[in-house]
């Protein structure tokens, strides 16, 4: 008995140890190399008003950089007041910013964001997955959002004449994603990265369920504290999300853009703050089942009070439990059930948690219907000989 606790509880800690990493390599894959996912983060962070006001800057500066902004008032301005063509300059920096600012708002240019940085993440994936697409190859190796489109919008906003616009450099605009010298290692990342997504998941689920099988007797509070162990595997995921992001915020962004860079970083990790919160989830639901069929004085009057339903009328149980379901589908509160896999899951655990409960409750109230055929028949009148 010790050696088999023993290796239950080594079951469920190594479990829930491959679980926090199975969570991590997930938000990655989901966030990094789905582009439907890229596609929504994106738009999520340009709607953000911290975030367009760091865009806006950065699109201004980008075209004053590659503008001569004096020269080109110089040129509208009438002879007497070029000379004032510099300071002019200078001093629509600040209101030029907040134009683009209201800029950014509008669908048009929002939607020019989206495919920019769509782009961006399709020729990220083409590279790391050593393909080849969209005008790239992977043998330069090197990945830039461009925003070089979005620059030569904001100056035809601004009034900047279109002789001037184009003699904007093809790299104005243009930030760097990967660098050509991480290509090998970043390959070899992502390709570890689709297989652990699987395989990690498959064996947390494979350790869960050895744990709960080597418990013999005690296979219930086993199951409890598996369901214990993933609440805590979410909590875990939460507050590693909050702790890096305090981190990467304070490490990689200037006072300036503090604001920015949380917003940033909420919209990248919203994936993983919902796989942590899937996780309490799941958990909770498995704690609670467990303790209903439980030997505590409330579990067994709760049994006993759905005992009559779960026997007399298995359809009715089977039709609240299928509609609390689908609502929780409609809902989708996690990526999981927004996926057939996940819903077809979490469908079929529920499934066969409601079985085996209607089962203990024939078993352990077997005056209230039996095995769900219906009440017991009658007992035959007994009649006393003269």
């Amino acid at each position: 008995m010790r050696k088999r606790s023993f290796f239950v509880w080594a079951a469920i800690v190594a479990a829930s140890v491959i679980a926090i990493v199975s969570i991590l390599t997930t938000w990655v894959d989901r966030q990094m190399l789905d582009q439907d996912s890229w596609s929504e983060a994106s738009a999520e962070l340009i709607q953000d008003p911290e975030i367009r006001q760091a865009v806006s800057v950065y699109l201004v500066d980008q075209l004053y950089q590659n503008v001569d902004m004096a020269s080109d008032l110089e040129e509208r301005l009438p002879p007497d007041l070029a000379g004032l063509a510099g300071a002019a300059a200078g001093a629509l920096r600040g209101p030029a910013t907040d134009a683009v600012e209201r800029l950014l708002a509008s669908p048009r240019i929002q939607a020019l964001w989206v495919d920019a940085s769509s782009l961006a993440q399709q020729k990220l994936v083409n590279v790391l997955e050593d393909e080849t697409g969209d005008g790239i190859t992977t043998g330069n190796g090197t990945v830039t959002l461009d925003l070089g489109e979005l620059v030569t919008q904001v100056g035809t906003e601004l009034g900047v004449s279109s002789s001037t616009l184009a003699r904007i450099p093809p790299d104005a605009g243009q930030i760097t994603i990967l660098q050509s010298d991480q290509l090998a290692t970043a390959q070899t990342a992502v390709k570890a990265l689709r297989i652990l997504s699987l395989l990690l998941f498959v064996l947390v689920a494979a350790l869960y369920v050895l744990a709960v099988y080597l418990a013999r007797g005690e296979r219930r509070q086993t199951l409890r504290n598996v369901g214990w162990a993933i609440v805590l595997v979410g909590l875990f995921a939460l507050v590693a999300r909050r702790a890096a992001g305090s981190y990467a915020i304070e490490q990689l962004t200037q006072p300036e853009s503090h604001d920015a860079g949380k917003r940033t970083w909420l919209v990248g990790s919203a994936l993983l703050a919902q796989i942590g919160w899937a996780a309490i989830l799941y958990g909770a639901i498995i704690v609670a089942g467990a303790v209903l069929a439980g030997p505590t004085r409330y579990a067994t009057a709760a049994r006993g009070w759905m005992a009559p339903v779960m026997i007399h009328r298995p359809g009715i149980a089977w039709a609240v439990t299928g509609g609390a379901y689908l609502l929780l589908v409609l809902w989708g509160p996690t990526h999981a059930l927004r996926t057939w896999w996940g819903i077809l899951l979490l469908g079929a655990l529920l499934a066969a948690g409601v079985a085996v409960l209607r089962r203990e409750i024939a078993r352990e109230f077997p005056d209230a219907g039996g095995d769900g055929a219906g009440p017991p028949p009658a007992a035959a009148p007994v009649t006393q000989a003269a």
